[in-house]
């Protein structure tokens, strides 16, 4: 009975101290866990931190591309004025160029019929004159004064004719000029 004892005894010891080992390896084990438990908070706060930074990162990059944008379009509708004054402001030069070649065109046309027109009464009043003589000194003298004065007269149409010719060339090449910058047409002005 003693023996029996003593081996109950033993059982109860060895019980209790497995479950001592037991209890030691469930704390070990219980703060193996807390410790990971710990790391892991750790991590997922380490990686909120990280999250957070990058999102504000990406609204900073957000906000500069923004103000690029805005300020590549403000440069571009700057620099798009400044051409559209340089291009009207040249385009007004072109216009106020031709209306003043047209001018002068103009006064030189009238000069030049005005001259026409003197030339026609000298040359009416000479050949009343040559014409009151008697008949034979007219036909021998008519001859030679008209053809002259109709010489005269040609050559001075056909220089009235050059220079209209040049001017309207020149207005010409001012229009052809000022219509490759534009897209609309500047009506020409018939001479």
């Amino acid at each position: 009975e003693c023996t029996t004892l003593q081996n109950v005894i033993k059982g109860l010891t060895q019980t209790i101290e497995n479950q001592c080992n037991v209890k030691d390896e469930n704390d070990r084990l219980k703060g193996t866990v807390h410790i990971l438990e710990e790391k892991l908070k750790a991590c997922e706060q380490e990686y909120k931190d990280q999250i957070e930074k990058l999102m504000i990162e990406i609204k900073n990059k957000e906000e500069d591309h923004k103000l690029q944008l805005t300020q590549l379009h403000c440069d571009t509708r700057k620099k798009f004025e400044i051409k559209e004054a340089e291009y009207r402001e040249q385009r007004e030069k072109k216009e106020l160029e031709i209306l003043e070649l047209t001018r002068q065109m103009k006064i030189q046309n009238e000069e030049k019929q005005n001259e026409i027109i003197k030339l026609q009464i000298e040359f009416n009043a000479k050949l009343a004159r040559v014409q009151n003589k008697t008949t034979k000194s007219f036909s021998d003298a008519s001859v030679l004064p008209q053809s002259i004065y109709r010489r005269k007269l040609q050559h001075l149409q056909e220089e009235k004719n050059k220079e209209i010719e040049i001017l309207r060339n020149t207005i010409r090449d001012l229009e052809q000029h000022l219509g490759k910058g534009q897209n609309l047409p500047l009506k020409r002005r018939r001479f």
